[in-house]
């Protein structure tokens, strides 16, 4: 067990993954609590008691709590759940995401909506309830999870997400930029391919339906040859969260193994 963010207490959303192995939120989890934070693990199903389960293991300290954070109520109350708990608020992990691949003539409104309810809507909502807390304290750090989609085209077209994350920056951005001088900063990261059981679900058709092919064809376009881990992640954002990054707000930080470097 380390001390980068230890004392602090840390929500994270979409602290489970939709499938056996390791997700972004996941890894996030037990990563801050490994360092020494309290941790609130926010999922929508009973799959985020798997994350309290490994933590618990290790010796951390965690709740769980059940959310669907594009509804404002359940955003009320988590923090409010947090607060209760914990006592304050200091690091807002806000990881949450759906991808329904298609471009504009083949997205329907209803998968349009829902993708910006769960994936921009829900960033808005937990920071609205999250930041008075922030002010009060007079710091705290939001941790944004967006997506190399938020910046270029990838190999398929997938409009309404990739619309959502640039949103997330753009959000990102004027929140870091009104509470600067408030102690709070807020940062996006932009995760490139990576191998998740998020990936292996939502987009197994756009490949044809052969994940262990869509997953080789995913490796062989990264420069490194291999897509990154959870991990990667999830490294870049404890160091956001810690008082180590305490000069940096406002940026879009991409973990990509060099993918957006290589001519196009």
């Amino acid at each position: 067990m380390g001390d980068r963010v230890k004392g602090k207490v840390a929500i994270v959303t979409g602290a489970s993954s939709v499938g056996p192995g390791m997700g972004n939120g996941k890894a996030a989890a037990i990563l801050y609590a490994r360092e020494g934070a309290r941790v609130v693990l926010v999922g929508r199903s009973d799959a985020v008691e798997d994350t309290k389960r490994l933590i618990d293991e290790e010796g951390g300290d965690c709740i769980t709590f059940k959310a669907d954070v594009s509804k404002s109520d359940d955003c009320k109350s988590m923090i409010e759940k947090c607060v209760q708990t914990y006592g304050r608020i200091d690091i807002l992990h806000n990881n949450v995401g759906i991808e329904i691949p298609g471009g504009i003539d083949k997205i329907s409104e209803e998968d349009w909506d829902r993708t910006m309810n769960v994936n921009l809507k829900s960033m808005f909502l937990t920071c609205k309830y999250a930041l008075p807390y922030m002010e009060k304290q007079k710091s705290g750090s939001i941790i944004n999870i967006s997506s190399l989609n938020a910046i270029r085209n990838l190999s398929y077209i997938s409009v309404a997400y990739s619309a959502s994350k640039a949103g997330v920056n753009a959000f990102t951005r004027e929140i870091a930029i009104q509470y600067a001088s408030k102690g709070i900063r807020a940062n996006a990261i932009l995760p490139g391919l990576m191998n998740t059981p998020l990936v292996a679900v939502s987009l197994a058709d756009a490949f044809g339906g052969n994940v262990e092919e869509m997953m080789k064809i995913r490796d062989a376009m990264c420069p490194t040859g291999k897509q990154g881990e959870p991990w990667d992640v999830a490294y870049l954002a404890l160091f956001l969260a810690s008082d180590e990054a305490k000069y940096i707000t406002g940026a879009t930080l991409v973990v990509d193994g060099g993918f957006t470097c290589v001519a196009k």
